[in-house]
């Protein structure tokens, strides 16, 4: 299921890392790394724990870089490894973290996450620092596989049918278990007490996902 066009100059870039070519590897870690950590920081809940999960992920790609045979877009394939990577490690050392919503850039410096919110849905609808943190230890309460989800979902924006590509299910599964998940999340929410945020999201998921992407 190919769900993006890839980029010819990408596809030549590819092609070389495929063949061993470490400097064209280099050039898709640079591009891909920032939204990799990202998915692997809300899959772990921890820092550490998504850098060193970015870092084994672009290892196992790495490794077999030479089976991905455009089958589908790379960024899917590669959604796929990460996220199976940050499950199989919670299944190793079963712990739940909750996740830190800051990084630190290039100069040291404490910064939000920028998490881009391509539609209003209850996981990406609170606002101030007080509610990201009761955000935070909601979805630190879901399963594994709710958070995946719901990651893919919200911080690396994917459509419906670009996550059933990574989680290789059907459409109609991603929009149960979506389902399942923003329910569940809710719940979390209001016991912490965020009724009124969880209500509000409740209204605005019902006006529409991500524009008319399926």
């Amino acid at each position: 299921m190919n769900c993006e066009v890839i980029d010819i100059e990408e596809k030549k870039v590819l092609k070389r890392a495929a063949a061993g070519d470490e400097a064209a590897f280099e050039q898709l870690v640079l591009q891909y790394q920032s939204s990799i950590y990202n998915l692997c920081l809300r899959i772990t809940g921890n820092a550490e724990d998504a850098a060193d999960m970015t870092q084994e992920s672009f290892l196992k790609a790495w490794r077999s870089l030479e089976s991905f045979h455009f089958e589908s877009a790379f960024t899917t394939w590669l959604y796929r490894l990460a996220s199976n990577t940050c499950l199989d490690f919670l299944r190793s050392v079963k712990r739940r973290k909750q996740v830190s919503l800051t990084v630190e850039d290039d100069d040291g410096q404490t910064q939000l996450l920028d998490v881009p919110d391509p539609a209003p849905t209850p996981e990406a609808a609170l606002l101030s620092q007080e509610e990201h943190e009761l955000l935070a230890a909601a979805m630190q309460r879901l399963d594994p596989e709710q958070r995946r989800i719901l990651t893919l979902r919200v911080v690396n924006g994917l459509s419906y049918t670009e996550i059933a590509a990574v989680l290789d299910v059907k459409e109609g599964t991603v929009k149960s278990r979506l389902a399942r998940a923003r329910e569940n999340l809710r719940k979390k929410l209001l016991q912490s007490g965020n009724k009124a945020d969880a209500k509000a999201s409740n209204r605005q998921e019902r006006k529409g996902g991500r524009g008319n992407v399926q």
